[in-house]
Protein backbone atom coordinates (compact mmCIF):
# COMPACT_ATOMS: atom_id res chain seq x y z
CA UNK A 1 0.00 0.00 0.00
CA UNK A 2 2.82 2.25 -0.05
CA UNK A 3 4.47 4.11 -2.79
CA UNK A 4 8.07 2.70 -2.16
CA UNK A 5 9.18 0.09 -1.30
CA UNK A 6 11.92 2.38 0.80
CA UNK A 7 8.59 3.88 2.77
CA UNK A 8 7.67 0.55 4.12
CA UNK A 9 8.25 -0.29 7.66
CA UNK A 10 10.40 -2.99 8.16
CA UNK A 11 10.22 -5.92 11.29
CA UNK A 12 13.52 -4.48 12.60
CA UNK A 13 12.18 -1.31 13.12
CA UNK A 14 10.00 -3.08 15.13
CA UNK A 15 12.21 -4.60 16.96
CA UNK A 16 13.62 -1.67 18.02
CA UNK A 17 11.18 0.43 19.16
CA UNK A 18 9.48 -2.55 21.01
CA UNK A 19 12.75 -2.77 22.90
CA UNK A 20 12.20 0.87 24.45
CA UNK A 21 8.57 0.70 25.43
CA UNK A 22 6.54 -1.34 27.56
CA UNK A 23 3.75 -2.49 24.95
CA UNK A 24 3.29 -2.91 21.55
CA UNK A 25 0.30 -4.47 20.12
CA UNK A 26 1.40 -5.23 15.89
CA UNK A 27 -1.79 -6.30 14.57
CA UNK A 28 0.02 -8.09 11.25
CA UNK A 29 1.21 -10.20 14.01
CA UNK A 30 -1.82 -10.34 15.68
CA UNK A 31 -3.66 -11.55 12.43
CA UNK A 32 -1.32 -13.90 11.77
CA UNK A 33 -1.58 -15.64 14.97
CA UNK A 34 -5.09 -15.21 14.83
CA UNK A 35 -5.18 -16.68 11.14
CA UNK A 36 -3.02 -19.92 13.08
CA UNK A 37 -5.26 -20.10 15.54
CA UNK A 38 -7.87 -23.03 14.86
CA UNK A 39 -9.19 -22.62 18.39
CA UNK A 40 -12.67 -20.76 18.29
CA UNK A 41 -11.99 -17.06 18.39
CA UNK A 42 -9.39 -17.69 16.20
CA UNK A 43 -10.05 -15.41 12.48
CA UNK A 44 -12.66 -17.94 11.69
CA UNK A 45 -15.20 -16.45 14.08
CA UNK A 46 -14.35 -12.55 12.32
CA UNK A 47 -17.70 -11.89 10.57
CA UNK A 48 -16.49 -9.26 7.19
CA UNK A 49 -19.43 -7.05 5.69
CA UNK A 50 -18.79 -6.34 2.10
CA UNK A 51 -20.07 -3.02 0.50
CA UNK A 52 -20.27 -3.29 -2.96
CA UNK A 53 -20.70 -0.51 -5.70
CA UNK A 54 -22.25 -1.65 -8.71
CA UNK A 55 -21.13 1.24 -11.18
CA UNK A 56 -18.38 -0.11 -12.55
CA UNK A 57 -19.47 -3.48 -11.14
CA UNK A 58 -17.11 -5.35 -13.28
CA UNK A 59 -13.90 -4.10 -11.70
CA UNK A 60 -16.06 -4.26 -8.11
CA UNK A 61 -16.33 -8.04 -8.78
CA UNK A 62 -13.01 -8.25 -9.82
CA UNK A 63 -12.09 -6.63 -6.19
CA UNK A 64 -14.64 -8.65 -4.26
CA UNK A 65 -13.05 -11.62 -5.58
CA UNK A 66 -9.80 -11.01 -4.48
CA UNK A 67 -11.29 -10.12 -1.03
CA UNK A 68 -12.99 -13.52 -0.90
CA UNK A 69 -9.69 -15.18 -1.81
CA UNK A 70 -7.33 -13.69 0.90
CA UNK A 71 -10.28 -13.88 3.39
CA UNK A 72 -10.58 -17.52 2.75
CA UNK A 73 -6.45 -18.03 3.02
CA UNK A 74 -6.60 -16.23 5.74
CA UNK A 75 -8.56 -18.85 7.66
CA UNK A 76 -11.56 -16.86 7.69
CA UNK A 77 -15.49 -18.50 7.05
CA UNK A 78 -16.63 -17.32 4.15
CA UNK A 79 -19.94 -18.85 5.23
CA UNK A 80 -20.74 -16.09 7.55
CA UNK A 81 -19.56 -13.14 5.44
CA UNK A 82 -22.41 -10.72 4.23
CA UNK A 83 -22.16 -8.96 0.98
CA UNK A 84 -23.86 -5.60 0.00
CA UNK A 85 -24.66 -4.22 -3.15
CA UNK A 86 -24.80 -0.30 -2.89
CA UNK A 87 -26.23 1.50 -6.88
CA UNK A 88 -22.47 2.91 -6.50
CA UNK A 89 -19.41 4.46 -4.70
CA UNK A 90 -21.07 7.24 -3.26
CA UNK A 91 -23.85 4.89 -1.50
CA UNK A 92 -20.86 3.10 0.01
CA UNK A 93 -20.62 4.94 3.65
CA UNK A 94 -24.08 4.27 4.24
CA UNK A 95 -24.04 0.65 3.48
CA UNK A 96 -20.91 0.38 5.41
CA UNK A 97 -22.75 2.46 8.08
CA UNK A 98 -25.63 0.19 8.17
CA UNK A 99 -23.60 -3.14 8.41
CA UNK A 100 -21.23 -1.84 11.16
CA UNK A 101 -24.38 -0.61 13.44
CA UNK A 102 -26.13 -3.88 12.60
CA UNK A 103 -24.00 -6.23 14.97
CA UNK A 104 -24.00 -8.90 11.98
CA UNK A 105 -20.03 -8.17 11.06
CA UNK A 106 -16.97 -7.36 12.98
CA UNK A 107 -15.13 -5.65 9.78
CA UNK A 108 -16.64 -4.15 6.49
CA UNK A 109 -14.60 -3.85 3.71
CA UNK A 110 -15.70 -0.89 0.81
CA UNK A 111 -14.88 -1.80 -2.65
CA UNK A 112 -15.69 0.12 -6.22
CA UNK A 113 -14.07 1.97 -8.33
CA UNK A 114 -14.31 5.43 -9.65
CA UNK A 115 -12.90 6.52 -12.55
CA UNK A 116 -11.93 9.63 -13.47
CA UNK A 117 -14.42 11.30 -16.61
CA UNK A 118 -14.64 14.68 -18.42
CA UNK A 119 -16.38 16.32 -15.72
CA UNK A 120 -15.86 16.93 -12.06
CA UNK A 121 -17.91 14.06 -10.97
CA UNK A 122 -14.43 12.06 -10.47
CA UNK A 123 -13.54 14.60 -7.91
CA UNK A 124 -16.94 14.92 -5.69
CA UNK A 125 -17.81 10.90 -5.66
CA UNK A 126 -13.90 9.88 -4.30
CA UNK A 127 -13.61 12.43 -1.96
CA UNK A 128 -17.26 12.22 -0.46
CA UNK A 129 -16.71 8.35 -0.98
CA UNK A 130 -13.71 8.20 1.45
CA UNK A 131 -15.02 10.88 3.81
CA UNK A 132 -17.63 9.30 4.74
CA UNK A 133 -16.33 5.58 4.64
CA UNK A 134 -14.00 7.01 7.59
CA UNK A 135 -16.64 9.11 9.31
CA UNK A 136 -18.55 5.72 9.64
CA UNK A 137 -15.52 3.89 11.45
CA UNK A 138 -14.85 6.74 13.74
CA UNK A 139 -18.36 7.07 14.75
CA UNK A 140 -18.61 3.74 15.54
CA UNK A 141 -15.32 1.97 16.51
CA UNK A 142 -15.65 -0.69 13.63
CA UNK A 143 -13.20 -1.07 11.24
CA UNK A 144 -14.03 -0.10 7.65
CA UNK A 145 -11.51 -0.35 4.82
CA UNK A 146 -11.57 1.04 1.43
CA UNK A 147 -11.13 -0.52 -1.05
CA UNK A 148 -12.50 1.82 -3.38
CA UNK A 149 -9.98 2.50 -6.66
CA UNK A 150 -9.59 6.17 -7.57
CA UNK A 151 -7.93 5.90 -11.70
CA UNK A 152 -7.81 7.96 -14.51
CA UNK A 153 -8.87 5.32 -16.48
CA UNK A 154 -10.33 1.87 -17.20
CA UNK A 155 -6.98 0.29 -17.32
CA UNK A 156 -5.42 1.19 -14.14
CA UNK A 157 -8.61 -0.25 -12.40
CA UNK A 158 -7.92 -3.28 -14.75
CA UNK A 159 -4.62 -3.72 -13.60
CA UNK A 160 -5.51 -2.93 -9.63
CA UNK A 161 -7.77 -5.78 -9.81
CA UNK A 162 -6.29 -8.12 -11.43
CA UNK A 163 -6.25 -11.77 -9.51
CA UNK A 164 -2.98 -11.93 -7.18
CA UNK A 165 -1.23 -10.55 -3.98
CA UNK A 166 -1.39 -6.61 -6.24
CA UNK A 167 -5.60 -6.96 -5.99
CA UNK A 168 -6.52 -3.92 -3.56
CA UNK A 169 -9.97 -5.59 -2.83
CA UNK A 170 -7.24 -8.38 -1.31
CA UNK A 171 -5.52 -5.37 0.51
CA UNK A 172 -8.11 -3.69 1.75
CA UNK A 173 -9.49 -7.10 3.44
CA UNK A 174 -6.24 -7.74 4.94
CA UNK A 175 -6.40 -4.45 6.07
CA UNK A 176 -9.75 -4.92 7.94
CA UNK A 177 -8.75 -8.18 9.36
CA UNK A 178 -5.76 -6.70 10.70
CA UNK A 179 -7.58 -3.48 12.41
CA UNK A 180 -10.22 -5.80 13.60
CA UNK A 181 -7.01 -8.04 15.57
CA UNK A 182 -5.81 -5.06 16.55
CA UNK A 183 -8.90 -3.03 18.23
CA UNK A 184 -9.77 -6.46 20.10
CA UNK A 185 -5.91 -6.51 21.54
CA UNK A 186 -6.85 -3.03 22.56
CA UNK A 187 -9.97 -3.65 24.41
CA UNK A 188 -8.59 -6.90 25.91
CA UNK A 189 -6.58 -4.91 27.81
CA UNK A 190 -3.34 -5.22 25.78
CA UNK A 191 -2.85 -8.75 26.95
CA UNK A 192 1.02 -9.81 25.60
CA UNK A 193 0.04 -12.87 22.80
CA UNK A 194 2.42 -13.64 20.30
CA UNK A 195 2.23 -9.69 18.23
CA UNK A 196 2.48 -8.04 21.15
CA UNK A 197 6.37 -7.13 21.94
CA UNK A 198 7.09 -6.12 25.77
CA UNK A 199 10.14 -4.09 26.82
CA UNK A 200 12.89 -6.64 27.81
CA UNK A 201 13.48 -6.28 31.93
Amino acid sequence: MTSSDRAQLDAEAKDRIAARVGTVLDGRRLLERAAADSRPGGLGGVRVGFACAEFNGAITARLLEGALDALGEAGGDLGVATVVWAPGAFELPVVAQRLASSGAVDAVVCLGAVIRGETGHYDFVAGECAAGIQRVQLDLGVPVSFGVLTTDTVEQALARSEPGEGNKGREALLTALETASLLEAVAEGAAQPAGVAARPA
